[in-house]
């Protein structure tokens, strides 16, 4: 269980694809200490789990053994090299809950439709799809690349969030542009109460 607040971004240091998944490499920082074989960490809101640990200086190289179908399913498939992604730990039982509860569980891609400074911040627009965009309500949670964010408008096929300048300096979304991929994951309590109805 994560909470959508990103710890720092990492680097995409390399990509290599084998007979049983593809190794996805990046290298971090602040994460990386005190991390064991078998964590689990977010990787733009998609839980992975660490395969290899190693280090380099100050930081840290982190292999993350990634199956096709998550490859399929969320942005990774659209990093390379050089590329930044979000990171947070898993939450712990005495940690502060900053955000909302995010499973690491991506329910599909989102794709930016305006990505603008506005005074100081930045408005996000971003199209989905309409299994995720059923769960987005306004004032409500959505994370978007793992991150908590508020829901400021809610469009026939799109939503929008209102970045401040802290998540945009601290983010991924610093590289985000116009027809990027960006993955969504939906508030997991609206899931829920829709399903409690449905049997009711």
């Amino acid at each position: 269980m994560f909470t959508g607040i990103i710890e720092e971004t990492g680097t995409v240091t390399a990509i290599k694809s084998t007979e049983k998944s593809i190794q996805f490499t990046i290298c971090a920082r602040r994460i990386g200490r005190g991390l064991k074989l078998g964590a689990s960490v977010a990787i733009n809101g998609c839980c992975l789990t660490a395969t290899k640990i190693s280090a380099r200086g100050k930081d840290t190289l982190i292999r993350f053994d990634l199956l096709q179908e998550t490859w399929r399913r969320t942005n990774l498939q659209f990093a390379g090299p050089g590329s930044l992604v979000n990171l947070e730990r898993p939450l712990r039982a005495n940690g502060e809950l900053g955000g909302h509860f995010v499973t690491g569980h991506v329910d599909g891609l989102g794709k930016i439709i305006r990505w603008e400074k506005s005074g100081t911040d930045h408005v996000l627009d971003i199209a989905a799809p309409l299994e995720v965009l059923r769960y987005v309500v306004f004032k409500g949670s959505i994370a978007v690349d793992g991150i908590s964010l508020t829901v400021a408008a809610v469009q026939k096929k799109s939503f929008r969030i209102w970045i401040i300048p802290h998540t945009f300096e601290v983010t991924a979304l610093r590289e985000r542009k116009v027809g990027d991929a960006v993955n969504l994951e939906a508030d997991l309590l609206g899931k829920y109460a829709e399903k409690f109805l449905r049997q009711r």
